[in-house]
């Protein structure tokens, strides 16, 4: 263990773990396939990281989330660690300088989208790779009852027996129990061995607040509670509306969501962190790897639809353990609304078959062609164009995916990069380019590392300032490079992908099997019917539901939520009836007790228990007869 508090030292500065770090890095040190459940903020990349780097060897990082497999790539780079990552939307000679550069170039970890596992170059070049450890983030996804399963995690298996003997590290910050039994059966666990920290967040407090005005409630909320906010909405429209909103009305606020361009979303998220912003407005695009810990507030406007994905964001607040407010805001209409969500996610399957007979009209695929073949895919166009509406369309692409048809990647931001190809002292003997270019290249190579050996994501707009040349003049100069074979440019772009993973099928042929739809679906109403019974209570305490629902049974009244600090029917607080009247309850089973043999035993002052007591007499709970206090039978 000497050895891995050696790498946390040298490459983090720490001095010792915390939570169950040491506990998950000693089995998977040990060579035993294990997973980890630690929530938001738990620090779950070390637990992969430090026994990689301990070991010789490559570490392999399987991920859905492409802007945090960036991140983190980009920070492994800063310690001075070799990281590279291969997702959706690279050039095949880009995938190639990756993973050749984890055969030849001593690189430490490779960030892999799922999608990616299944592809024959992948696999012919990990054959080649000295893999030490496959960590899997996001685990939940490989569940078929998980709230976000990805089909394409299922390869993960068959890598699997690629690498014998390399042991497994799953993480996931959200897993039932149900879930839990799941990862470990689909990744092939010979033994179950889960390390798992408490979901429990003492210092934050879980209040629901039910308004028919949510703009009017968001801004009442800010001006009694100081400190930095996130406020989530599902809309991208609705961002801009409620951040005008609260700047109308004295509250520094900016607005983030996928489809703003790459600096604007860098620059924003910046000015928040930064604490120039006072509320960030968004949409789920953000927060995943944000690293801010004195977030004092997180708001959600909408609800979301499972328990999962609001624990996640709301876990975003009060990760420096100060006292941090997680505020649902609840309308009588969001029940509707959520059913209706149900109808979006799970069109019907002629819908669906109707979508995919139009997709292989929008690519002019012929009959048992498209295997393999990747394409750009605009949604706003394929709608216009076939009529349809794009949340269905986005449904029923998912649906497809989970079916095998396609693989079909949610919009993602590629961000430009570029790699040198001639050699550095090749560069050094041109003399023929201007001075613009001259002053480019020499920022270039002032500004990233590694650009003889590797693609490296570039900021046109970071390198404009850094050089003094107009945005433009860089994206005409670096073009320009590219054409007389200089570098090799990849101009950033926004989009989604689809990815054929087999030839085109006769429309009737396209079968969505009841794993695929029906049981999906009925796993979603529960999840929804969850989140509304969540919304719905005023009887159980927030934080406890959240944790039972998690499989945390033995959790206690958080003693803050709204629910917890109501008072109860009886005159004491919720918080407190719940305790109370389980104690006396209890003991009045055990044997009837006289009102001064009770008061022996109760641990508490008869002022604080008796309203308690004469509730339960009211509600026929506990009787009195024959001097005797006795716990009411069921019949």
């Amino acid at each position: 263990m000497e050895n891995y508090r050696q790498v946390l030292q040298q490459y983090w500065g720490y001095d010792g773990f915390r939570g169950i770090q040491e506990d998950i890095i000693r089995s998977i040190g040990s060579g035993k396939d294990t997973l980890g459940l630690m929530p938001t903020g738990g620090g779950k990349s070390i637990t992969f990281q430090v026994p990689a780097l301990a070991k010789e060897g490559l570490c392999l990082v399987v991920t859905p989330l492409i802007a945090l497999m960036k991140d983190q790539v980009r920070q492994l780079r800063s310690r001075g660690i070799k990281a590279t990552a291969v997702y959706s939307g690279m050039t095949r000679e880009e995938i190639v300088v990756a993973l050749e550069n984890c055969i030849f170039g001593n690189y430490k970890f490779l960030y892999i989208s799922p999608e990616r596992l299944a592809t024959d170059i992948f696999r012919t070049k990990m054959r080649h790779m000295q893999v030490n450890l496959i960590a899997i983030d996001e685990a939940h996804c490989i569940s078929q009852w998980g709230y976000d399963f990805r089909p394409s995690y299922l390869q993960i298996a068959e890598v699997r027996q690629l690498l014998p003997g390399v042991p497994v590290l799953a993480l996931t910050a959200t897993a039932t129990p149900e879930v839990v039994e799941d990862i470990q059966q689909r990744l092939a666990f010979p033994q179950r061995n889960v390390f798992r920290m408490s979901f429990e967040r003492k210092n934050l407090a879980y209040i629901v607040r039910y308004t028919e005005n949510k703009p009017s409630e968001l801004l009442h909320i800010l001006n009694s509670l100081p400190g930095s906010a996130i406020a989530y909405t599902r809309n991208r429209k609705r961002t801009r509306e409620v951040a005008e909103f609260l700047e109308s009305n004295g509250i520094s606020a900016t607005y983030y969501h996928a489809g703003l361009a790459n600096d604007i979303k860098d620059q924003r998220q910046k000015s928040w962190l930064d604490g120039q912003h006072r509320v960030m407005v968004a949409t789920n695009a953000f927060g995943m790897g944000i690293d801010k810990p004195d977030v004092r507030l997180v708001v959600h406007i909408d609800c979301p639809d499972s328990p999962e994905a609001y624990f996640q964001e709301a876990g975003r607040a009060g990760r420096d353990g100060q006292k941090a407010y997680a505020v649902l805001l609840f309308a009588p209409r969001d029940k509707g609304l959520l059913q209706r969500r149900v109808e979006d996610t799970f069109p019907e399957k002629d819908y669906v078959r109707k979508v995919y007979e139009d997709l292989q009209y929008y690519y002019q695929m012929a009959m048992g062609d498209g295997r393999g073949c990747t394409f750009a895919f605009n949604i706003e166009e394929f709608c216009l164009n076939f009529k349809h509406f794009p949340v269905r369309v986005d449904s029923a692409l998912k649906l497809l995916t989970r079916a095998g048809y396609l693989e079909y990647t949610d919009e993602q931001d590629n961000a430009s990069r570029l790699m040198f190809t001639l050699r550095r002292d090749e560069l050094y003997r041109i003399h023929e380019n201007s001075e613009a270019t001259e002053q480019l290249i020499r920022c270039l190579l002032r500004s990233y590392t590694g650009l003889f050996s590797d693609y490296a994501f570039i900021d046109e707009g970071f390198l404009s300032r850094q050089s003094g040349l107009s945005r433009q003049e860089v994206y005409e100069s670096l073009v320009l490079l590219s054409h007389r074979r200089i570098l090799h440019y990849i101009p950033g772009k926004k989009t989604p992908y689809i990815i054929y993973t087999r030839e085109r099928q006769e429309t009737e042929r396209v079968v969505l099997t009841r794993e695929v739809y029906e049981e999906r679906k009925e796993s979603y109403i529960r999840r929804i019917q969850a989140m509304t019974d969540y919304a719905g209570s005023q009887t159980h305490c927030r934080s406890q539901f959240l944790l039972r629902y998690f499989g945390e049974k033995d959790s206690r009244p958080c003693c803050q939520c709204d629910v917890c600090l109501q008072q109860h029917a009886s005159g004491v607080r919720n918080s407190e009836f719940t305790g109370i009247a389980d104690t006396l309850l209890q003991l009045l089973e055990e044997a009837p007790l006289t009102p001064a043999e009770l008061g022996e035993r109760m641990t508490l002052p008869l002022s604080v228990y008796e309203p308690v007591l004469r509730y339960l007499m009211n509600e026929e709970q506990i009787r009195l007869q024959e001097g005797k206090l006795a716990k009411a039978s069921n019949d």
